[in-house]
């Protein structure tokens, strides 16, 4: 116990080095001295080896209509053989890989590792390109780019109109349920029943480390979505990566619930990855970080005690407050846990100390919270805290086997990167791959580092935003994106879900905020299903953001940090206008784009009377 402080609870951390050079034009280089261990040659080799050694362990489970349905390591080595060579048997290969509508199910996984098995590529794509958009368009494109072979759908009837929109006649649909009326489709046990041939072993036996895993596509935030290679090398090489850091993981097989999708790299290459190479399970929560879904993931965590924790800020915001009011909750979730990871966005004082209140009435102790780094291109794991962080931004020090680069841009440095663990490219896309690395054959990741303690390189790296985000005031002012972003995120806490900041060549920062409405909604005391414009525009929620963003300004030191005016949105963000990712993400470009008139309301003097004003203190 220090000052007063409970203990931490005890976790087998690994130890993260670095060495670093300086070169005259002023680039830093960094690397870790630590070699890792040899991977495995692919993911459904690391399946085969826990199936030899703990075959009745749970490998993955979801909710059935009468709770956990699960599949052990035997069940899944037994189950994707007759898969794979159903996807032989199709033709299947890299230039007609199989593509994935649906959501995180047992089914799912079954298909990806059965192609990965195959040596046969599959593409998970975000469901919501199939369910809520409108117009089909990112789904249409992904499949000309792709030029599937067979595309999966866990229920036809959902997926049907998507289906019969955009993906070609000729193309092999499979379903687990509600075949297609329209067109002929399979359902997916009559594949499980296919019988395995050599030509299955021989396909098997020729899967290397540059054999393509999957595609991953990218948000579409600057354009188009691309298409990220990830190859069986990115896949193993980055856990044993993680094993390095998380060196517990190696001590006992890891529990882990978690609902993210795996259309995204963090949910189907990183946590469901960590689970399946190191004998754990993994338990797919049906719940989402929403009001409406948020309660599906209590009742799963009062289930299920994980090992290990993963969430974005967002979900653990939406858990402080059932953990401290459900004692059952509480106990059941930090029974076993041994760490808690975020990423992808800053956290929250008031979700820092929710939580290790929280941690503290259930166990005595406090658990670890860390932080890290990475993008799908990176698989997606590259830096990392193996210590607890105690500030914002922070992303830690680079994994071993990778190699950074910092280059001066301006008054940042941009950081760069190479390793095995990073994509060869971007498929059928030479331009966009020629652009994404430089020279020495480094990764242009686009964002910027800087030294948590600048005479101490064993402290690590602090996020400084996008490269290109930043931007100038008309005065010739810089505004650091990332900082007034966050302050202001951090100051409307609970109360905004994100926001976009506007002042290229304008006299001031602006900002167009997106509501948390149902916070602001219980906040206003308006009943459920009250409109969002109603929302958005009640008194006490703007009196609320006045408080709020008014003392940050009083705060701000000049232009460069001073957020001046600021819009409540009541129209969330929309796909099909590209201003949200499927994942939450806003595009700043297209939020813009699609609200000019708003952005203009926030220039316009005198401001009109929806445009909140926080005057600065001025000296």
């Amino acid at each position: 116990m220090e000052d007063g402080q409970p203990a931490l609870r005890a976790v087998r951390m690994g130890t993260l080095r670095v060495t670093m050079e300086r070169d005259p034009g002023g680039v830093i280089r960094l690397a870790s001295p630590d070699a890792l261990p040899e991977p495995a040659r692919s993911m459904p080799q690391r399946i085969a080896y826990w199936a030899e050694r703990t075959p009745d362990a749970v490998m993955i489970a979801d909710r059935g209509e009468n709770g956990w349905r699960t599949a052990s390591y035997a069940d899944v080595a037994r189950r994707i053989r007759p898969l794979a060579q159903a996807l032989l048997d199709a033709g299947l290969s890299a230039e007609r890989p199989l593509v994935i509508l649906s959501g995180n199910r047992i089914e799912h996984a079954l298909l990806g590792y059965a192609a990965m098995l195959a040596g046969i590529p599959h593409a998970p794509l975000s469901p919501a390109y199939s369910l809520v958009s409108k117009d089909f368009g990112k789904l249409r494109y992904i499949l000309d780019l792709l030029n599937p072979g067979m595309v999966y759908a866990e229920d036809g009837a959902a997926f049907g109109p998507a289906i019969e929109a955009v993906v070609p006649a000729d193309t092999a649909v499979v379903v687990s349920r509600n075949p297609l009326p329209g067109r002929p489709s399979q359902l997916l046990s009559d594949l499980e029943t296919t019988a395995p041939t050599p030509a299955l072993d021989a396909a098997a036996a020729a899967i290397g480390p540059d054999t393509i895993a999957k595609f991953l596509f990218t948000s579409g935030s600057t354009g188009s979505p691309k298409a990220v290679i990830t190859t069986q090398r990115m896949l193993t090489t980055n856990q044993e990566m993680i094993r390095h850091a998380l060196a517990f993981l190696a001590d006992e097989p890891p529990i882990l619930i978690d609902w993210m999708p795996w259309n995204h790299v963090a949910g189907g290459s990183h946590n469901l990855g960590i689970a399946v190479y190191n004998g754990g399970a993994f338990y797919i929560d049906d719940g989402q970080p929403t009001p409406q879904n948020i309660g599906r993931t209590i009742r799963n965590l009062s289930e299920v005690s994980p090992h290990v924790y993963f969430n974005v800020p967002k979900g653990y915001e939406m858990l402080i407050e059932p953990l401290r009011t459900n004692a059952a909750l509480r106990e059941s979730f930090f029974k076993n846990l041994k760490l808690l990871q975020y990423a992808g966005a800053g956290l929250s004082q008031y979700v820092w100390d929710g939580l290790d209140a929280a941690a503290r009435d259930a166990t005595g102790e406090r658990i670890m919270m860390i932080t890290g780094y990475g993008s799908t291109e990176t698989a997606p794991f590259a830096f990392t805290t193996t210590w607890p962080v105690e500030r914002a931004g922070m992303v830690g020090l680079p994994a071993p086997g990778l190699e950074i680069k910092l280059v001066p841009d301006g008054e940042k440095m941009e950081l760069r990167l190479r390793g095995p663990n990073v994509t060869p490219g971007y498929w059928k896309d030479a331009e966009k791959t020629a652009q994404a690395f430089d020279a020495e054959g480094y990764y242009c990741i686009g964002d910027a580092l800087k030294f948590a303690d600048p005479d101490d390189v064993s402290k690590g790296f602090v996020f400084d935003g996008r490269v290109s985000e930043d931007f100038k005031l008309a005065t010739g002012t810089w505004v650091n994106m990332a900082a007034v972003r966050g302050a202001a995120l951090a100051a409307a806490t609970p109360l905004a879900r994100d926001l976009v900041l506007t002042g290229l060549d304008r006299n001031h920062i602006g900002a167009l905020i997106f509501p948390d409405l149902e916070a602001c909604r219980r906040l206003a005391g308006l009943p459920e299903g009250s409109a969002p414009a109603e929302i958005a525009g009640h008194p006490s929620v703007r009196a609320a953001f006045e408080d709020k963003l008014g003392a940050l300004a009083l705060k701000a030191t000049g232009s460069s940090n001073h957020l001046a005016r600021a819009i409540l949105l009541a129209l969330p963000p929309q796909m099909d206008k590209s201003e949200v990712t499927d994942k939450g993400s806003i595009n700043q470009r297209a939020v813009m784009a699609a609200r000019a008139a708003q952005v203009e309301d926030l220039y316009r003097d005198p401001p009109p009377p929806h445009v909140l004003v926080f005057p600065r203190k001025v000296n």
